[in-house]
């Protein structure tokens, strides 16, 4: 064998247990008790958790944004993914109109080829159907193993936004081929309005960036998202859930067997629109923004019933300098906050403190988006996965800062949020690539996922 974990608890989505894991090609070989292997390595982990690597579903790497490019490209990005125990991440290449879905794919991809320092799969941004030309590439792509696309209801100004017309191609379109719809749903005509008339009143800090996309612009359009997926038949996967209002109906439309998912992020479990008010505030501009305490309440109360599926970060950090561009005006704000290092530290901690089960943690961030996206190798520990594994410390205390994060920003929303437990070791397919706070990694190991359709 190649290496051998022994004497951890392997948590897995539905239980835990005293076991060693043997590794062997990259794979899982084996799970057991006292297991009588020779192995090249051999980790004690006693009194340590063993964890499935986590999955990222939701990153934005190298993307331009708001006049620049976000502030990690993909080796900064996939770095720092690796540092906090996530394994596989997941990124939003985006159309330009008329691009194909396999000309974006690959052009990323040779971006990323070179740079990716953990596994990574595609979801394919579509902002137009090339006078419906594109919908036929949608086997192809599927073929490929690109099994979802996403769809922006906002942006309509910056050429992202789709009409509800081309939502239900889309929807529609992915449901033939075996594939899902992910949504970011906002009202484009409400903050546009609620913009125009910002600024016409010289309201231009941060927290009007709140105002002008608060709770009920959102959920409008969440219950528009939900309503299409549930007239046509097709699966949905509402990205960055922030709101009670859109949240319930999700729920709602879940509880009556329709194929919904719900993903949220940290920021929203961890803070409200009162960071706004701030001196910093900009810094927290993202869309859709941090919501009130009854939103925030509601989303925890989901994580722990199960009713959200997914925790993913959205992870999109920019410079400082960037957001002070929008200092006095919030509309030049770079829209995006980091996460992506930050994403199983936070809620493996929550679990610790009782809030949620490990199990749960996992279930969140590796399992459950493995199962949506259909990346069957991984999300899991059991014989002949990819050996995709976190070693976590559940007494070890850490305090975030952009000092001892792995990224290529130069602040983060979490500086000061002290954890309590941490990742100390973390393996891709059976190489270690973060050991005890360092990347020990190789940029280029990162591997394409080619991931299943749904059946």
């Amino acid at each position: 064998m190649d290496l051998l974990i022994k004497n951890g608890t392997v948590v897995t989505a539905d239980e835990s247990f005293i076991a060693d894991i043997a590794v062997e090609n990259g794979k899982i070989a084996c799970i057991g008790q006292n297991l009588s292997v020779d192995a090249k390595q051999t980790v004690d982990a006693a009194g340590k958790l063993v964890l499935p690597g986590a999955i990222d579903a939701h990153t934005h790497l190298a993307m331009p944004f708001g006049g620049t490019v976000s502030a990690d490209g993909y080796l900064a990005g996939t770095r720092a993914a690796a540092c906090g125990g996530v394994t596989t991440v997941f990124d939003y290449p985006m159309q330009k109109k008329g691009m194909g879905i396999m000309e974006i794919i690959e052009a990323r991809k040779a971006m990323c080829d070179p740079e990716a320092c953990v596994d990574y799969a595609f979801h394919c941004i579509i902002t137009d159907l090339n006078g419906g030309a594109l919908l036929d590439e949608f086997q192809a792509a599927v073929d490929n193993g690109i099994t979802s696309f996403k769809c922006f209801l906002v942006y309509k100004k910056e050429g992202m936004m789709v009409d509800d017309a081309t939502l239900i191609k889309v929807l529609l379109k992915a449901k033939e081929v075996g594939a899902i719809t992910n949504i970011h749903a906002e009202n484009p005509d409400v903050i546009d309005m609620n913009i125009e008339k910002f600024l016409k009143e010289g309201k231009t800090s941060a927290w009007y960036h709140y105002l002008s996309r608060p709770e009920f612009v959102e959920a409008e359009a969440d219950k528009r998202a939900v309503h299409w997926a549930k007239s046509v038949g097709a699966p949905l996967y509402i990205v960055h859930m922030a709101d009670k209002e859109g949240l319930e109906a999700a729920i709602a439309a879940k509880l009556e067997g329709h194929d919904i998912y719900v993903e949220t992020c940290p920021q929203y479990l961890e803070f409200t629109c009162d960071v706004y008010k701030r001196e910093d505030g900009r810094n927290f501009v993202c869309s859709p923004p941090m919501k009130g305490e009854e939103s925030r309440e509601a989303l925890w109360d989901a994580i722990k019933t199960g009713l959200i599926d997914t925790v993913a970060t959205d992870h999109c950090p920019f410079q400082s300098y960037e957001k002070d561009w929008g200092k006095d005006d919030f509309t030049k704000i770079p829209n995006g906050c980091a996460g992506v290092e930050n994403l199983y530290p936070y809620m493996l901690s929550a679990a610790g403190a009782g809030k949620i089960t490990w199990s749960r943690a996992v279930a969140l961030c590796a399992t459950n988006p493995a199962k949506i996206f259909g990346c069957t190798q991984k999300g899991s520990l059991a014989p002949g996965k990819d050996a995709d594994i976190v070693v976590y410390d559940p007494k070890k205390d850490f305090t975030i800062s952009v000092s001892n994060m792995h990224s290529d920003y130069d602040h983060t929303i979490w500086e000061g949020k002290t954890l309590h437990g941490y990742p100390v070791q973390t393996y891709v397919r059976g190489r270690l690539v973060y050991d005890n706070g360092a990347f020990v990694g190789q940029p280029g190991y990162g591997e394409f996922v080619k991931r299943a359709p749904k059946i």
